[in-house]
């Protein structure tokens, strides 16, 4: 089975005064007019990887806010999936000399549909055009793996990461800086805390240890907690934020359930997380990270 090629990239979007515009980029080798993106690089996460190469190709820094639809098609014989999400410009910086890019334009949506060259393009951008105004972004992970807990012989509270989470937090740290988190918030539990350790060195940004965050304690009912934790992370985003935080697996599939207001299977991983995005007081878009 020939090996699928995998890329990234993203819409990215400015407001000035008159109206939205979103960035295309010129290839001269193509004679295109096509959406920043580019390949992954080993063990590269997605996510990372578009905000990356948004970076290198238009000498934007951007953040991610909603996944948009995946693009398929061949290259040379070879499929090619190419992730996209909406993001948000806030600044300059990280291109690349050297790379195939010669021109950067920024466009109404309506002008960029015409202007780009491929259709799967402008299937992107129409879906982009569809979404509202993202308003607050939560990156919400699970802690990472721990020792187990029939072998520690302390509080449970106190129970930290083996050397496999900690390896886990490490990687956890690109996708927390990508999303420019302007807080990161953690259960109480010291495996949550220390999950963010490595993203709280690279960000600069404390780690604020918020009780709402954690598992239900004895006699508490699972329901109380999970809405206290919705609320929370809700009332900090709709308030405008981008925010990291870390809780637990008794907790993170509850809140879910709550926001999405259906259920389904929102199980996470140690070490993985989700990609929440608000807009006008509610979740609009979640995305597995």
């Amino acid at each position: 089975m020939t090996e699928e090629i995998r890329a990234a990239g993203g819409v990215v979007w400015r407001r000035t005064a008159e109206r939205v515009e979103v960035c295309l980029v010129h290839r001269p080798r193509y004679g295109d007019w096509s959406l920043p993106k580019g390949r992954l690089e080993p063990d590269e996460a997605p996510l990372v990887a578009a905000v990356r190469e948004v970076a290198e190709e238009s000498d934007v820094r951007a953040v991610p806010q909603v996944r948009l639809p995946t693009v398929r098609y061949l290259v040379d014989g070879r499929p090619k999936r190419v992730d996209y999400w909406s993001m948000e410009a806030v600044g300059t910086g990280g291109f690349q000399p050297g790379t195939e890019v010669d021109e950067v334009g920024w466009f109404d949506v309506d002008e960029a549909v015409r202007r780009t060259s491929y259709p799967h393009d402008a299937e992107v951008l129409a879906a982009f055009a569809a979404l509202p105004t993202v308003t607050g972004t939560v990156l919400l992970v699970r802690h990472a793996r721990a020792g187990r807990r029939a072998t520690w012989s302390g509080p449970d509270t106190a129970r930290p990461l083996v050397a496999t989470g900690l390896a886990q937090a490490a990687a956890l740290a690109p996708l927390v800086e990508v999303v420019r988190p302007h807080r990161l918030l953690s259960a109480s539990v010291r495996r949550c805390v220390q999950t963010l350790g490595p993203a709280a060195e690279s960000t600069g940004l404390p780690i604020e240890v918020v009780g709402d965050l954690d598992e239900p304690a004895p006699g508490q009912q699972p329901e109380e907690r999970v809405l206290a934790a919705a609320a929370c992370l809700t009332e900090l985003a709709v308030a405008g934020g981008r925010l990291a935080a870390c809780s637990q697996g008794k907790v993170i599939p509850g809140v879910l359930e709550r926001l999405i207001g259906r259920p389904g299977d929102y199980s996470t991983p140690k070490g993985g997380g989700w990609l929440l995005a608000f807009a006008a007081g509610r979740l609009l878009a979640t995305d597995p990270v």
